[in-house]
């Protein structure tokens, strides 16, 4: 039988098709544009959305457990395909923002992953949701600047994040996936240490082996620096997010030791693995 990871050209998603591959596992992937999915040969890459019913028929049969990416548009009547179609288990991408609603700008994000995981509870498979905290590759957005000027501007420079290298989300995901004992777990999941946003460009100067600086903005320039690009209610959530964080260090939760049986990836190592990005 087949794995189908949808969702399979994301940042969790690649991970998840090289960890099926490396269990030497039959691996399906889902995807908008096949011919820029850059997957490894031996994955059986299939064009089709979530949300169009019409193109996932194939891509499903044979299939008996999935990776689902958080697509709500379309995921009830997805998921009735899948269960008719054989798929007895399902490792749902959440958010920890589904759990932890203390902050009011969280509140969109929370919903819209719980309704996720409710869809797929009400389904009657085996079902196993990961909640990531923020994703140490939101360090990304900084490239730019770090290529053009060696700097970082950015607001809310002591807000600690237990940032979580994508890796270890489908490590987990992964052995959900193969292995039984995981039914019915919502795991909560972060990196090895809360690591303020200054720290985290240290970091990434001690690795390319240059000085960065980071200098610190206000949230009302942070916004006129990305709103060409970014709805306002993203916006809010992370800027919720940052500021929160101040004083309020992101917690740290032991889970991927638990599931994986190994340390969690710092953020140095999700630096050292992405160096290239800020070259």
């Amino acid at each position: 039988m087949a794995i189908l990871v949808t969702g399979a050209t994301g940042t969790v998603g690649r991970h998840v098709v090289d960890g099926l591959l490396r269990a030497r596992q039959q691996v399906r992937a889902l995807t908008r544009d096949p011919a820029t999915a850059a997957l490894p040969s031996e994955v059986e890459v299939h064009q089709g959305e979530i949300g169009r019913i019409d193109t996932v028929h194939t891509a499903l049969a044979g299939v008996d457990r999935m990776y689902l990416f958080p697509v709500l548009d379309g995921l009830d009547e997805f998921i009735d395909v899948a269960v008719q179609a054989g798929v007895r288990r399902i490792v749902v991408l959440s958010s920890d923002s589904s759990v932890n609603v203390v902050l009011p700008t969280n509140r969109e994000a929370g919903e819209h992953h719980l309704a996720v995981e409710r869809a797929v509870e009400a389904s009657g498979v085996e079902w196993t949701h990961l909640r990531p905290g923020a994703f140490a590759g939101n360090a990304i957005d900084w490239a730019p600047s770090i290529q053009a000027e060696r700097v970082v501007r950015a607001p809310y420079a002591a807000g600690a994040q237990s940032v979580i290298h994508s890796a270890d989300i489908a490590d987990v995901a992964t052995i959900a996936l193969l292995e039984d004992g995981h039914a019915g777990a919502k795991y909560r999941l972060t990196g090895p240490e809360a690591i303020t946003r200054a720290e985290q460009v240290r970091v990434i100067a001690k690795v390319l082996g240059t000085d960065i600086r980071f200098e610190e903005i206000t949230a009302a320039q942070w916004r006129d620096s990305v709103r060409a690009y970014m709805p306002e209610v993203a916006m809010d959530m992370l800027l919720g997010y940052w500021a929160h964080a101040v004083d309020n260090p992101d917690p740290v939760y032991p889970t991927v030791t638990e599931v994986t049986g190994r340390p969690a990836r710092t953020f140095a190592d999700w630096a050292a693995d992405n160096v290239a990005s800020f070259r």
